[in-house]
């Protein structure tokens, strides 16, 4: 008897710390966007699977957003593709783009769906395509002063929620990939899956987005220190971010735009720590960097 109580006692402790947190989120939108070493490794891949299902049966109502660089650079490289970047953004000619939209409808969400649904019924797969979820036009990103034409890549101008809203109204776990409807022509645009997450967390009206990265969070002054930011406010993101690595501005720029339009919170967590989403929405401590609206005060989670 001493030892069965002494094994179960750790795990109902665990579960009583989540119950606040699983009050607090109870019936709440969370946007969560899956990249990095997480979309690579099988382990993770599972890990992640299970924790976007535990939040689903936990009340809350999990959307998922993915883009998939390794996989598209590795499909371009079999097409005899050039990957080529500029301005952190992936140069996408009409050829690549058939390669992009391949690769995350065909494929990763594909997967990912997969995984979901060995846990029962729930993961519906669809892009930014359908039901005009994402509309864009092209984005001309600046570089020295000039505006350089990169191809087939979007910038969001406009999010229709009403497939999403039905399918988790309905109970299911929408998956999206990250591409666009054209505004303007009859093709598609790739769109970064960071920006896509973050603007239908704002038009979801989310709790929560999520952003799975390969680094444990925002640090505090890298590379002379590895020790993260757990916590700042918008003001306070926004004055880092001329100082960020191009690779971190799309995620906290996303995080800056969800609070700044009516999401509670945006945390970037780290990807390659197994259920990393649970630890961070069920515990005290949380592990990643969180950003809150200006206007917010005490440690919300």
């Amino acid at each position: 008897m001493s030892t069965r109580k002494h094994t179960a006692l750790p795990k109902a402790q665990i579960l009583v710390e989540a119950l606040p947190w699983l009050t607090r989120h109870h019936g709440r939108t969370v946007v969560i966007k899956f990249g990095g070493n997480a979309m690579i490794d099988e382990d993770l891949k599972a890990a992640f699977a299970q924790d976007v299902v535990f939040l689903r049966h936990a009340g809350l109502k999990p959307v998922v957003v993915h883009g998939g660089g390794p996989q598209i650079s590795a499909q371009l490289d079999r097409h005899g593709l050039v990957s080529e970047f500029k301005a952190g953004l992936r140069v996408t000619t009409p050829e690549a783009m058939d390669v992009v939209r391949m690769v995350l409808a065909g494929q990763v969400q594909r997967e990912l769906v997969g995984l979901l649904n060995q846990h029962g019924p729930l993961a519906v797969g669809m892009t930014g395509e359908d039901a005009h979820t994402i509309t864009a036009t092209q984005h001309f990103p600046q570089i020295d002063g000039e505006s350089v034409d990169i191809g087939r890549v979007g910038e969001i101008t406009a999010i229709d929620t009403g497939a999403i809203q039905a399918l988790l109204d309905d109970g299911r776990i929408p998956v999206v990939s990250s591409i666009a409807r054209s505004a303007d022509d009859h093709h598609v645009f790739n769109v970064n899956a960071d920006t896509a997450a973050a603007a239908l967390a704002a038009a979801l009206g989310a709790e929560t987005l999520m952003v799975l990265t390969d680094v444990e969070g925002l640090y505090e002054d890298w590379p002379n220190s590895d020790e993260v930011i757990s916590r700042l406010t918008a003001k306070e993101l926004e004055k880092l971010l001329p100082e960020l690595s191009s690779g971190m501005v799309p995620k906290m720029q996303g995080c800056l735009h969800a609070v700044r339009n009516g999401v509670n919170t945006a945390r970037v967590i780290d990807g390659r720590v197994q259920h990393s989403i649970l630890l961070e929405i069920f515990t005290d401590e949380g592990i990643g960097t969180m950003v809150v609206p200006d206007e917010h005060e005490g440690g919300a989670k």
